[in-house]
């Protein structure tokens, strides 16, 4: 029986089988178990995976000679590492495979960009975004052929798989750009419950619920794929520094304090935009965030799985500081872009933020103990 190895996967040698043919691991420890996200199966982790604490976003440019058959044994190589590393096990000539044991929640999810379905000479379901009127994108920050979102509850774990991924794809691929995010650090609140970001709002709120009817037409296609836009929006902090309560509150249309609509008490209350002050002004302001993101048909809602993102402060002394803004939905131009017109056109927060990073890809199914993520579209 052949041997399964790094080169084989790279050289094409090895082309099926993969787990069938790799040498048998040791059993997993009982704490690596209790903290492995499944990673077979029809639909992808780390989608509909409650978010963890840590993650990294990297995007590849394919080389110009990377085609269709390389991209197959690329993604056979990777697809090999991501569901080793989520189980606790090493990868494939892991020079440091005691990083590998503790998995703690570790996905390892896989998108497409357009640039990578003209390379498969396949017709891709993406398309770029339009541009908005508020966007002020930075190449370093946008597009991409192929991206790996990578997240779990451990920084060493996200480190420690980026390095591998990074490794194994450098003969198809560059990195092009690579965006880190956290949210609050595991164990500090409970679970389920809505993180705030750097500016202090409560962020995914309205979110779809995974595990309810509502979730599935929202976010997955009928094959098991879904679409992903990634954006980095950056947060003007001193600015928003200078607003105080009363004005943050107008512009969202929520409480600060309890997250709750400006016309409820609590978080989950519907906001009631009916409602009227005492001079006839709409409490929700026509123009605050929460009323131009509101999508009352269930099916046109997106998945915000949001991270946050602080790089250094600059030399003026300003915090670089924002969002890797990850939007999951069935589809993207449907769902994600009549929103995103609505808040270029209108939505005070635009005072505060701007977005300078852009991408799409599109999210292939998963796969099962013989499969490779995008063996429906590559092979």
């Amino acid at each position: 029986m052949a041997e399964l190895t790094r080169r084989g996967l790279l050289t094409g040698g090895v082309v099926a089988g993969v787990v069938a043919l790799a040498p048998a691991a040791p059993a997993l420890s009982a704490r690596a178990a209790e903290t492995a996200v499944a990673f077979h199966g029809p639909r992808q982790a780390g989608v509909a995976t409650e978010p963890q604490a840590h993650a990294v976003f990297v995007a590849f440019d394919l080389r110009k000679d990377t085609d269709r058959d390389a991209l197959a044994r690329m993604m056979r190589l990777l697809t090999d590492d991501a569901r080793r590393l989520t189980q606790g096990r090493p990868a494939l000539a892991d020079t440091e495979p005691e990083l590998a044991a503790s998995p703690a929640r570790l996905t390892v999810t896989f998108g497409f960009g357009p640039g990578l379905y003209a390379h498969a000479d396949a017709k891709s379901p993406i398309r770029p975004l339009p541009r908005f009127a508020v966007d002020k994108l930075d190449k370093k920050w946008s597009g991409g052929d192929l991206l790996v979102q990578i997240c779990a509850d451990d920084p060493l774990t996200v480190t420690h798989a980026l390095r591998m991924i990074v490794k194994d794809a450098r003969s198809f691929a560059t990195v092009r750009w690579t965006q880190r995010g956290f949210r609050r650090a595991a164990g500090t609140q409970p679970s389920g419950h809505t993180q705030r970001n750097v500016m202090g709002q409560m962020d995914g709120t309205a979110n779809p619920r995974p595990g309810t009817p509502e979730f599935d037409l929202a976010v997955w296609r009928p094959d098991g794929t879904t679409q992903l836009v990634v954006r980095r929006i950056r947060a003007e902090l001193e600015t928003w520094d200078a607003a105080d309560v009363v004005a943050r509150e107008f512009t969202i249309g929520r409480r600060l304090s309890t997250g709750a609509p400006l016309t409820g008490t609590r978080e989950q209350d519907p906001p009631d935009f009916a409602a009227a002050g005492a001079h006839g002004f709409p409490v929700i302001s026509e123009y605050a965030h929460i009323r131009r993101a509101h999508v009352g048909d269930p099916s046109l809602r997106i998945l915000r799985r949001v991270y946050n993102y602080d790089e250094e402060v600059t030399s003026q002394g300003h915090a670089d500081s924002g969002l890797v803004f990850a939007s999951y939905q069935a589809d993207i131009e449907r769902q994600f872009v009549p929103i995103q017109k609505r808040l270029a056109e209108a939505d005070l927060l635009n005072e505060w933020i701007t977005p300078i990073g852009a991408a799409v890809f599109a999210i292939p199914k998963g796969c099962d103990e013989k499969g490779w993520i995008g063996q429906e579209v590559l092979s």
